[in-house]
């Protein structure tokens, strides 16, 4: 990819900064405050399928997971869920709402080194409020020519952004902790994708294949990139 890279886009949940972790800890709690419907390993589950079921009208973030909270604590308590619960609930939701930001290692360093060279700019799902607020509070907002709030990470998405920044696919370079939504429908579209696994990964974004793409290359971090520039 050396020479040929002209924009670089970033993922933001759990490339830039933590955010899985934060999800994890508060659903954990959910399936506490419920364990008397159900074992918590089974309010998981259910949570699960509802976020699944509605994601098409959701979308991704912190919002609709508190929607799905609320509606999974109604189905499985047969609408006999106490009110006091449901304010525990959006409880949990304000709290993951504030959460700190935490760069993950080597993120500044790295967007130091690549400014000024390359167009930077953030490629991220997620709640477009949220993700502003995580954006500002990180201190990285300087480092983009651009920041695109996704509501899906399809070839179709890819094309429309790409389109937007008036970038050949052979010229873009996409790195994130997804290979579903980071990697695959940037290679389908002939750009460039660096894959940086981060320890946890909600389920709905998992991807067990090995892949093996000449524009693809796995990073152990993300400073690995300059390596490949």
């Amino acid at each position: 990819m050396k020479n040929k890279i002209k924009t670089i886009a970033f993922d933001a949940d759990d490339t830039l900064w933590i955010n899985e972790p934060y999800f994890q800890e508060a659903e954990n709690q959910f399936c506490i405050l419920l364990e008397d419907y159900l074992p918590q390993h089974s309010v998981s589950q259910e949570l699960f399928k509802t976020e699944m079921k509605n994601l098409h009208l959701y979308g991704y973030g912190v919002k609709g997971f508190i929607l799905c909270m609320i509606e999974t604590a109604s189905r499985i308590s047969n609408t006999t869920i106490p009110v006091k619960f449901i304010d525990e609930i959006i409880a949990i939701g304000h709290e993951l709402l504030q959460k700190p930001i935490e760069l993950l290692s080597g993120v500044s360093d790295t967007l130091e080194k690549l400014k000024g060279d390359y167009r930077l700019i953030v490629a991220t799902k997620g709640d477009l409020l949220d993700q502003e607020r995580k954006l500002k509070k990180s201190g990285l907002e300087g480092y983009f020519h651009h920041i695109e709030i996704m509501s899906d990470k399809k070839v179709s998405d890819y094309q429309k952004l790409l389109k937007h920044l008036d970038c050949k696919p052979e010229n873009f370079l996409m790195l994130g902790n997804s290979i579903k939504s980071d990697v695959l429908p940037v290679l389908e579209l002939g750009g460039y994708a660096a894959y940086i696994p981060y320890h946890v990964t909600w389920a709905h974004e998992q991807h067990h294949p090995v892949l093996s793409h000449g524009k693809f290359v796995e990073l152990k971090s993300i400073d690995d990139v300059l390596v490949y520039l």
